[in-house]
């Protein structure tokens, strides 16, 4: 297991180095931020003492390994639109994000798993029926679309939940939550479904298949043979079996709902990383934005591991060494 976890570690890193690699090269091409900071009256002589102070004008190599050693010591820099450090104020929308994932996961997981293994037990009830219509609309319709449509009728129409912002917050050391208030629950209500809908529709069809297949296999003739209940088949064996798929897709969905929350958020004006990396872009903000990235970037490769050691605890059939078999 250590040797398996360095392994995965050193994959990680090597990862890491070519993200931090390609967002250098890549916002080296995004255009001049020194017109993001300065006036329009701004004289000649005084853009190029911004450029000198930025180490704009530094060899590539040389603005390269000053970057790649700021990121090491986990510093990105001071933000040419807020003049604050990136740290700072990805440190400050982080929580905000954060939930809003969390939110979206755990709903995306329950509800997909029951909806999964109702329409995998019960398929030829009205009610998998129309489950499966939802999982097609989930999955058809964009989620900017679906977030519209979720505040025109649970906001404008009814008023029965906010359409933009957190609510109000608690502050616990550095950092904040909605979960301790009435209005910040309200608030995670509308962006959370709207994030997790996708992810849902998706586990619960992938469920809904591994389900049928397992149903199918001979262990579980096997087990309703040995007389244990309808319930203990379709729990313990049959569903156990099925996580393993399970726990790939909700993994690595995880890390998109992290990373494409930008749409949510600015639909719902969720003061989140993926609006300020909204906002960086239309400023040409580039430390905000090799920031976002390279944080991206770390979230799907410690999920990555985090899944890699589950399927060991789910499968012991994957602690065996290559070329043998149980």
């Amino acid at each position: 297991m250590l040797a398996f976890l360095l392994r995965r570690v050193i994959q990680a890193a090597a990862v890491l180095a070519v993200v931090g690699l390609i967002t250098f090269a890549m916002f080296r091409f995004a255009g001049d931020p020194v017109n993001q900071i300065v006036g329009p009256d701004t004289t000649v002589a005084e853009r190029a003492q911004i450029r000198t102070d930025l180490g704009l004008d530094d060899p590539v190599l040389v603005q390269f390994v000053r970057y790649a050693g700021n990121v090491v010591r986990g510093q990105f820099g001071i933000s040419y639109q807020f003049r604050q450090p990136v740290s700072q104020l990805l440190a400050e929308r982080m929580p905000a994000t954060l939930e809003l994932a969390f939110c979206a996961t755990v709903f995306a997981l329950v509800v997909g798993i029951l909806m999964g293994v109702y329409c995998a037990l019960f398929r030829e009830s009205w009610l998998a029926g129309l489950f499966q219509a939802v999982s097609l609309i989930g999955i058809s319709l964009p989620t900017f679309l679906i977030g519209i449509l979720l505040i025109y009728l649970f906001s404008v129409t009814l008023g029965w939940l906010p359409s933009y912002g957190r609510g109000d917050t608690v502050r616990l050391g550095w950092w904040t939550t909605g979960f301790l208030t009435a209005s910040g629950l309200k608030a995670l209500i509308l962006p959370s479904v709207t994030l997790g809908l996708f992810q849902m529709t998706l586990i619960m069809r992938l469920v809904r298949a591994e389900m049928l297949e397992v149903l199918r296999t001979d262990y579980i003739r096997f087990a309703r043979a040995r007389g244990l209940t309808t319930r203990a088949v379709h729990l313990r064996h049959a569903l156990k079996n099925t996580l393993v798929p399970v726990i790939t897709i909700a993994g690595l969905q995880l890390g998109s709902v992290i990373a494409f929350s930008i749409i949510t958020e600015t639909v719902f004006q969720w003061p989140g990383m993926g609006l300020l990396f909204v906002q960086a872009v239309q400023n040409v903000d580039i430390p905000i934005m090799s920031a976002y990235l390279l944080l991206v970037a770390l979230i799907f490769v410690t999920i990555n591991l985090v899944v890699d050691i589950l399927y060991t605890v789910v499968d012991p059939r994957l602690r065996l060494p290559a070329g043998r078999t149980a």
